[in-house]
């Protein structure tokens, strides 16, 4: 796990380097975000939306009771915002997009295809890499944003329809007990995420070796590996931004 760590953090260095030299097409970079980004869009989405009316719909009746439901939009938006919309929105990327590419990269790297890239005096790394790391990043703030907006519209349909709670009053505790550094925070979750996704999923798709069997085991080896560091990289950032 440290190795691999290492790894990643050397891939991550050389691939921004490949970056800062202009070397990455931006139509390289399209292209990644049309498959991170579109291809998750709707499942992430779902998740969220889904996960935003179960909890409402289980802490309603419980804030009605206590004569606190003019809390719920506030509760449910800060619950939403810091943790569910990014660290479920970065899981459901990581195992859809992320897989693939961690399939796409592993079979080039069986079929001899970076080799070739080597043999042609390219940098492979940043050449793989450095597009869809960018594209990562980018697609998952863009994922982390529509799915915060569409978590608070859930919770506050759910609410209505379940307590009666009216929507000005959903909307006003949620503007009371929100503040500005946790969509901020969120935001710059979406964007480490997305790059951990990128380049987690092709440092193990770049260090298979074998054939259709190892691409196999490598794609479900990176999901693991990106749940991972997705939650440790969360903890931490709740430590440096949150505690104390």
């Amino acid at each position: 796990m440290i190795s691999f760590l290492g790894q990643c953090v050397s891939n991550f260095i050389q691939a921004a380097k490949y970056t800062l030299k202009g070397n990455v097409r931006l139509s390289s970079v399209i292209v990644q975000i049309s498959a991170i980004g579109f291809d998750s869009l709707g499942i992430s989405l779902s998740i969220v939306f889904i996960s935003a009316c179960v909890i409402a719909l289980q802490v309603a009746h419980q804030f009605l009771m206590s004569g606190g439901d003019s809390y719920i939009g506030g509760f449910l938006a800060v619950a939403l915002i810091r943790e569910i919309a990014p660290g479920f929105a970065a899981l459901a990327v990581a195992a859809r997009a992320g897989t693939a590419i961690t399939a796409q990269v592993a079979n080039m790297q069986v079929t001899n295809q970076i080799d070739a890239i080597d043999v042609l005096r390219v940098d492979s790394i940043g050449y793989y890499f450095a597009p869809r790391i960018i594209a990562g990043s980018i697609s998952v703030f863009c994922i982390v944003l529509l799915a915060e907006l569409i978590g608070v519209l859930g919770g506050a349909i759910v609410s209505y329809f379940s307590i009666g709670l009216h929507p000005i009053r959903y909307f006003n505790s949620v503007w009371l007990m929100l503040v500005t550094k946790d969509i901020y925070v969120s935001l710059l979750k979406g964007i480490i995420f997305g790059a951990i996704i990128a380049l987690v999923c092709a440092t193990v798709g770049y260090n298979t070796r074998g054939g259709a069997k190892n691409v196999g085991e490598s794609t479900t080896k990176s999901a693991i590996l990106c749940t991972i560091y997705i939650l440790v990289a969360d903890l931490i950032m709740g430590v440096l931004f949150y505690m104390g």
